[in-house]
């Protein structure tokens, strides 16, 4: 073809076409520029002028691109003047024979004729078999190219090194003796541990309110959209890299341990995943606010429904209410004024205060309970590390009948079931790495439980409306009722703040009568417990033999 145009010089212009296979080498590396500079020289040793210069960003396995869609329209617009189209090389047009041959129809039906400085095109039947054999050389290239970046990432994933992009919470850097490697990427981190968490503990009800709290923090990158999807929600809490482990199942790598710092303890990845295949619970209302932070919680002593709430229209401006609207209710439309009812509601709050001992004695029993649960810790990290040594011989001898096994039915099945062992046995190794070893130290893993108990009408006082219903939930076992003539009903409060109201005499109160017994006493020994204590025993006295007698138990005895 360089032939005819030099023997008949009927093309005088010329455009370019270049192509890299990603955006990243378009400012990485110096690609386009190299095969536009390859080009210039070939235009200008045929004697041609160029006139553009169309690039491309995507792999040479794809048809529809943007810059040969441009070629082609300039092509047509310019259909009078004859353009040669130079290329570097066959593989910079494309990368597989069916690729290549659309994409030279395209440039031929524009009225472009393809030259190259690599190789010449021509249509005998000489030159034909030429460029098929190079297309073909170019589409067995780009396969084994894929062949090999397949096997370099599945080695490095079954190395315990995450191979693709960073997902959100994470950034890749390079590391000296790790490569490429996933370091936490910070407030997002952060943000994924708090979800997770959240979940996990039912601090948020459905996938509905975590993707309300990611579209409202702050940190949360935000996408085209308005808002987030619950599929996107539901895909970020089914990531095991969270929890330190690495799953691929289209190259066969199940539960790899990772290498990159976890975010989440397997058992939280675990109980997460549970509840994502337990009944869908009902989404949190939107018309819940901080007005209203009791509605949901108080129910009517009437009808026993729960009360809504509402803004009222008064002469000199709106005015805040609770009220019953089920109907039937003899209180039906009966408003109370939110005033009202929340500061009652703050009353029994500041109430549930325990005494400076009672409150002593909540913390030294904390610290007993702490003491020995370190120490059962330690004591089981033995029989942990045997539930890893069966699970490793129940792995391999499920290999073994598969490996001897045809059933496909069979093996479907072996398989599920090693699924299952290698889930065990990353539970049971996270278990024996924290052994003895507590996640926090005592004072902030209970800092917060005991603030609460000493005061829980402080974390009510200043804060937002999760927290104000979260405070709810850990005072109350059930929902509280509410009269209008007598105001709240408080029999149903939390175990600790009963044990603390029991402790406190109340003249004329009749209890239980109880005696101490030791453990290897007539009925099963239980934990001590102070409501249990005889009738006429003093607060003092009671605080002061659990301090000093903490191997005696208590069992009830019968009624006073």
């Amino acid at each position: 073809m360089i032939d005819k145009i030099k023997q008949k010089p009927v093309i005088h212009q010329a455009v370019i076409y270049c192509r890299v296979s990603s955006v990243k080498q378009t400012t990485e590396g110096s690609g386009l520029s190299s095969q536009e500079t390859r080009c210039n020289l070939h235009a200008k040793m045929l004697g041609l002028e160029v006139v553009r210069v169309f690039t491309d960003d995507v792999s040479g396995s794809i048809v529809d691109r943007q810059g040969v869609k441009e070629l082609v329209a300039f092509l047509k617009k310019n259909n009078k003047t004859k353009f040669a189209v130079i290329i570097d090389d066959i593989s910079r047009l494309a990368r597989g024979v069916v690729q290549h041959h659309q994409l030279r129809d395209m440039i031929t039906k524009a009225g472009g004729v393809l030259t190259s400085p690599s190789m010449e095109f021509s249509d005998d039947s000489d030159g034909m078999f030429r460029e098929n054999l190079m297309a073909s050389l170019a589409q067995h290239m780009r396969q084994k190219n894929g062949e090999q970046t397949v096997n370099r990432m599945m080695s490095r994933m079954v190395a315990g090194y995450w191979a693709f992009k960073a997902p959100i919470g994470y950034r890749m850097i390079k590391h000296a003796e790790h490569g490429k490697f996933l370091v936490p990427d910070e407030p997002l981190a952060s943000v994924i541990r708090e979800i997770y968490v959240g979940y996990a503990t039912s601090r948020f009800g459905s996938l509905s309110e975590i993707m309300r709290f990611l579209d409202a923090h702050p940190s949360w990158p935000k996408s085209r959209k308005k808002t987030l999807s619950v599929e996107r929600v539901s895909e970020l809490l089914t990531r095991p890299h969270y929890a330190g482990y690495l799953n691929a199942p289209e190259w066969d790598i199940h539960m790899v341990k990772a290498k990159h710092e976890p975010l989440i303890s397997f058992e939280t990845y675990q109980r997460v995943q549970q509840r994502l295949t337990e009944k869908a619970k009902a989404p949190a209302r939107k018309d819940i606010s901080e007005d209203f932070p009791l509605r949901g919680f108080v129910r009517c002593e009437c009808c026993g429904n729960y009360m809504t709430s509402c803004w009222s229209k008064g002469r000199n401006g709106k005015y805040p209410y609770y009220v019953c609207q089920t109907r039937d209710c003899e209180l039906k439309g009966k408003s109370i004024r939110k005033e009202k009812m929340e500061t009652e509601f703050e009353y029994i709050l500041k109430s549930m205060r325990p005494s400076t001992e009672l409150f002593s004695l909540a913390s030294e029993i904390f610290t007993d309970l702490w003491d020995d649960k370190m120490k059962s810790r330690n004591l089981s990290k033995k029989s942990l590390e045997d539930e890893i040594e069966k699970t490793n011989r129940q792995i391999a001898q499920i290999v073994d009948r598969i490996v001897d096994t045809e059933s496909l039915t069979l093996v479907s099945a072996y398989e599920k079931r090693i699924k299952e062992l290698e889930i065990y046995r990353a539970e049971t190794e996270e278990k024996v790495a924290n052994c003895g070893r507590p996640l926090s130290s005592f004072d902030s893993m209970y800092r917060t439980a005991l603030g609460f108990l000493e005061n829980p009408y402080k974390l009510w006082e200043n804060n937002n409306l999760a927290t104000k219903r979260a405070v709810i939930k850990l005072t109350f076992a059930s929902d509280i009722v509410y009269s209008k003539a007598s105001g709240y009903r408080t029999e149903n409060m939390a175990i600790p703040f009963k044990i603390f109201n029991n402790l406190v005499e109340k003249e004329g109160e009749s209890s239980m009568r109880t005696e101490m017994v030791r453990i290897a006493g007539i009925e099963p020994a239980r934990a001590y417990c102070p409501t249990d204590f005889k009738s006429g025993a003093s607060t003092s006295s009671a605080i002061s033999a659990i301090r000093h007698r903490k191997c005696f138990y208590w069992t009830k005895k019968s009624s006073a």
